[in-house]
């Protein structure tokens, strides 16, 4: 279960990151706005055409339920999925993962971009322990090297906490079967307190000195601008879509149909996409 969920759950995700996503949910406004989470549900419900009686995967409830209770908001069209209830330790386990993963991703690109350096990375603790752990264990290691190695031992460092707080929150408050999960009231699965302030302070630490970096910003134009132009130049003139979305636009809202296309993209093809459309000098 823990992995069906960690495979579907991004399969949602737009070109280019939050920036893709935000400007989607922005176009989308009028017609129930966009949300990443809730599109990997829409995949693997209705977009997905593997059977010739049913649209869909054929997913568990469970499944199914670690995807609508990733999202942050609530939706009249999750009401199946009793939002009152806790959802699985399984699910709440991918929500923790997922900020691991894509923190110290963030970290490992922000480091090779040159837009983070080590030296600034000095100002958060688990970073400070982490480095010296690797600068002990290899001390003629390369930079490189020993980048690689710290996040590797970061992620290591949270994941223990997480087994640890975890392991004693379920026993401290006797969580024995899944109703027991499905009615406590708070998250099972989650850093220790301590652990939990220093990872604040590492997300803190991100979004001002990466994700507010005037080169991010650009980067994050230049995607909204994209995004959106294509949105538009397909509404215009849905023949600029493949046939099968042509079709689909005679029977479904129009602007929903061009989402899911949009959605369905990967970086490099929406960049050839607006290339294609809108550069005279590029091939169709």
């Amino acid at each position: 279960l823990t992995e069906a969920i960690a495979l579907a759950h991004d399969l949602g995700h737009t070109p280019f990151g939050h920036a893709g996503e935000d400007a989607l949910d922005r176009l989308m406004g009028p017609w129930g706005g966009f949300e990443h989470n809730l599109q990997s549900l829409r995949v693997v419900e209705v977009l997905e055409e593997r059977y010739p009686n049913f649209p869909g995967l054929n997913l568990t409830f469970e499944t199914r339920e670690g995807l609508a209770k990733h999202s942050r908001h609530d939706h009249p069209e999750l009401e199946e999925f009793n939002p009152e209830e806790a959802p699985t330790l399984e699910a709440q386990l991918i929500e923790v993962a997922d900020e691991i993963a894509y923190n110290n991703h963030d970290i490992d690109d922000g480091l090779k971009s040159g837009l983070l350096s080590l030296e600034e990375l000095e100002e958060l603790e688990l970073w400070r322990e982490v480095w010296r752990v690797v600068n002990r264990k290899y001390p003629h290691g390369g930079r490189k090297q020993l980048i690689y190695s710290a996040i590797s031992h970061l992620i290591s460092l949270l994941m223990h906490d997480v087994a640890s707080e975890t392991s004693r929150r379920i026993r401290e408050n006797g969580i024995e079967t899944l109703e027991d999960v499905r009615r406590f009231g708070h998250p099972l699965v989650g850093y220790s307190s301590s652990v939990a302030e220093e990872n604040r302070r590492l997300m803190d630490f991100l979004y001002r000195r990466l994700y507010c970096h005037w080169r991010v910003e650009r980067m994050r134009a230049k995607a909204e601008r994209m995004i959106t132009e294509l949105f538009k130049a397909y509404i215009d003139n849905p023949k600029l879509l493949p046939e099968k979305y042509q079709r689909r636009m005679q029977e479904e809202l129009p602007q929903r149909v061009v989402c899911d296309y949009i959605a369905g993209m990967t970086d490099r093809f929406a960049v050839e996409e607006y290339k294609r459309l809108f550069d005279p000098d590029w091939r169709v």
